[in-house]
């Protein structure tokens, strides 16, 4: 009895932040074009495992803006994602989950607080975007005054056949400006 490729390998997939910016809680950026917005974001992630021809969907853990510049009228943000390709070992062909393979969606907010009109990028599944480029995750667009939101984003990533098992490790990135 021949086994399926498929049922060969397992692939744990794991999300990192590079290593001088991990902290144990997360890590907040501040982005010097926008003084007074700070994003906040797990600094590590297991994504779990799944097999080859199979799919791994998991939640990346909260994800947090805090807009501190007061009465600056309107104060508007828009909070983007995107993500490497995932690689084992030296990258290559069989060892490379291309980025277009991972899917997003920022779900609704699960927190937040002050004023404005605050939009998720996709609020469900059925919304999920690919981050093969820079997606839009969350966006503030209307008022002012001191505010934060949060959200619990799910990546869903598509294993491609043919891949080698092994633990694949890639960076998905949220900026805000």
């Amino acid at each position: 009895m021949r086994f399926l490729a498929a049922l060969l390998g397992a692939i744990l997939i794991l999300v990192t932040a590079s290593p001088a910016d991990a902290a144990p809680s997360g890590r907040t950026v501040r982005l010097a074009r926008t003084v007074g917005v700070d994003i906040t974001v797990p600094a590590s992630v297991n994504l779990g495992s799944g097999f080859t021809g199979g799919t791994i969907t998991r939640q990346l853990g909260t994800v947090e803006v805090r807009d501190s510049r007061g009465q600056v009228n309107p104060n508007t943000w828009v909070a983007t994602v995107s993500a490497t390709v995932f690689v084992t070992g030296a990258g290559g062909a069989q060892q490379t989950i291309a980025n277009d393979r991972v899917s997003y969606w920022s779900g609704p907010a699960v927190r937040s607080t002050g004023g404005g009109t605050l939009v998720p990028g996709q609020p469900t599944s059925a919304q999920a975007v690919t981050l093969d480029v820079a997606r839009e995750a969350f966006r503030k667009t209307a008022g002012n005054g001191n505010n934060m939101v949060a959200w619990v984003p799910t990546v869903r990533i598509a294993i491609p056949t043919g891949i080698v098992g092994g633990t694949y490790r890639g960076t998905i990135t949220h900026s805000v400006a």
